[in-house]
């Protein structure tokens, strides 16, 4: 027996073992490059496996300096038998795997952040609904009013998300809330501010509470009404925004503090380590907003564009009010639940729908009958709905796109098709099935 370990120039340059013929040492020597707190674990699984198989796998980190980052290992190899079969060799190689590791470790810390942001959120939610529930005297009322607390929450994380979750400016949080309502009367400017990922989602719910009881009662619900939003930088002591609103109906202190006004002075002050003060003089409600320096954040390395300024959706108060009289509307949807709420939402406007199909295929089979319009999801179970979206378009049929998926300047495909971003209500997507129904009545 020579009891030889031979190390190749490959294997010494990722090993640090010297090139050529070591003595084996009973198998030690093989086991020296190996980091001491995995070397009798590595050497039991690895025995074990070349007596149980006659070949073994592991990985492991190299045995290192003190401070030097962990480099790892994969080494693999079989056992090499004589003509009698007995054992004569262990022929094996090594790889480094260090950088495939350093992604893993990587997706894992990605996946606990995300299961992280995930529980926050539905906690939020869950607290939202609690709270919204609590103050409402209606089932109308709680859902329009969630619905708009919810899309306000899903406005701020879109824009988080184009930026890698590194912050959000609050420009665009200002027009991702206001740039869809009361075209001309509502204004907003500052200098270029970025917010943390918290301090933006508090801002956001904080100017949609705002905008909701300015629509309401405030400024906005009048035509001559104003907005003003204003904003600029304390240095050293994060920064201080004024709402404004001027021109509307005659104000006073309400006699009842709602969800909202809860929210906002006991909320948004604390999320921002700040405070919020609200003013009532008679000619518009004053809010001025100031946060702490933890609040706001380097510019990201990746800032989306500032979100388009989008007209605000059809009214619609109940869904028998977008009349579908009869349309034969296909619904392409793979959430099963998101599926159903349309099927109900959609029939009880008049529609007939064709589906839901939750795969690919299920919604090319369904386009062998005849179809006037159609609500499509841009993405099925990882695959693109774009098939569907071509057929439909060749053949004249309208459609409109409910997706989960950011502004990204457009339709998917380049579709020139209307967009409902989810969370959406029902009678949004109805709505807009109405509107694309009746443009089609008019062209022919």
């Amino acid at each position: 027996e020579q009891d030889l370990l031979r190390v190749s120039e490959r294997m010494a340059a990722i090993t640090g073992l010297p090139a050529g013929a070591l003595k084996g040492g009973g198998g030690d020597a093989i086991y020296s490059f190996v980091h001491l707190e995995d070397r009798a674990a590595v050497r039991a699984a690895v025995e074990e496996s070349l007596r149980a198989e006659g070949r073994y796998e592991a990985e492991f980190r190299l045995a290192g300096e003190p401070g030097r980052p962990d480099l790892w290992l994969r080494s693999s190899g079989d056992v090499v038998r004589n003509e009698g079969g007995k054992p004569q060799a262990i022929c094996g190689v090594i790889q480094d795997i260090t950088q495939r590791k350093a992604e893993e470790d990587q997706r894992q810390t990605l996946m606990a952040e995300l299961d992280h942001r995930v529980k926050n959120v539905l906690a939020a939610v869950q607290t939202l609904a609690q709270q919204t529930a609590k103050r409402t005297t209606s089932l109308e009322s709680f859902l329009s009013t969630f619905a708009g607390r919810l899309k306000s929450m899903a406005s701020a994380n879109e824009l988080l998300t184009a930026a890698r979750w590194r912050g959000a400016a609050i420009a665009h949080l200002a027009a991702a809330e206001l740039g869809g309502i009361a075209p001309g009367q509502t204004r907003w400017e500052g200098p270029e501010l970025f917010l943390t990922p918290r301090a933006a989602n508090a801002l956001s719910l904080a100017l949609h509470e705002l905008a909701t009881n300015a629509l309401k009662f405030g400024a906005l619900s009048s035509e001559h009404g104003r907005v003003n939003v204003r904003w600029h930088r304390r240095p050293g002591d994060g920064f201080e925004l004024t709402w404004t609103e001027s021109g509307g109906p005659t104000v006073q202190p309400p006699k009842r503090l709602g969800f909202g006004s809860t929210l906002l002075e006991q909320v948004t002050g604390r999320e921002l380590n700040g405070a919020v003060r609200i003013e009532y003089p008679a000619s518009g409600v004053r809010v001025v907003l100031s946060a702490g320096d933890q609040a706001v954040v380097e510019r990201p390395d990746t800032v989306p564009a500032a979100p388009a300024a989008r007209a605000a959706a059809p009214i619609v108060t109940d869904i028998e009010d977008a009349d579908l009289g009869g349309a034969r509307v296909l619904i392409v949807e793979d959430a099963v639940l998101l599926a159903m709420e349309l099927e109900t939402g959609l029939s009880a406007a008049g529609a007939e729908v064709i589906g839901p199909a939750y795969e690919l295929e299920e919604a090319m089979a369904l386009l062998d009958q005849p179809v006037d319009a159609a609500v499509l999801d841009a993405n099925l179970n990882g695959r693109s709905v774009t098939p569907v979206a071509e057929l439909l378009a060749a053949r004249g049929v309208p459609f409109v796109f409910a997706t989960g998926y950011g502004d990204t300047g457009g339709a998917p495909g380049g579709f020139d098709a209307p967009i409902i971003r989810k969370p959406y209500d029902v009678t949004q997507v109805a709505a807009a099935v109405a509107g694309l129904l009746a443009g089609r009545r008019a062209r022919s």
